[in-house]
């Protein structure tokens, strides 16, 4: 069994999820895995800002630095902040102990390739 993770999202309503989550899943497949309204339409293939999500209370910095082509997405992501990254591309480990991120009322569903 993978070791597990606290998870937590915020979400649109203001409610609080806390999951635990097994190491190596991204956000979005924890999202999925748990109900959690998070779109992924493009399956965490970097071709889309749909399971954009903002880094929460200083989780922001202590993630790997986001890849050129993640940023460029974000640039089409709804309600972009500073600390916004795509769920895909945070992968739940000790590291993410404990993250907090807020999901965006809506989305913007442009792929792009």
């Amino acid at each position: 069994m993978a070791n597990q993770y606290k998870v937590i999202f915020i979400l649109p309503t203001g409610e609080r999820k806390e999951i635990m989550a097994d190491e190596g899943d991204n956000l979005l497949e924890v999202a999925h895995h748990n109900h959690i309204n998070l779109e992924g339409a493009c399956e965490s293939a970097l071709a889309c800002s749909t399971c954009h999500v903002v880094v929460k209370d200083g989780w922001f910095n202590k993630l790997d630095e986001a890849s050129e082509k993640e940023e460029d997405l974000l640039d089409y992501a709804f309600g972009l902040t500073s600390t916004s990254r795509l769920g895909c591309q945070i992968i739940v480990g000790p590291e993410t102990d404990g993250i907090i991120v807020e999901v965006p009322r809506a989305t913007r569903n442009m792929m792009v390739s």
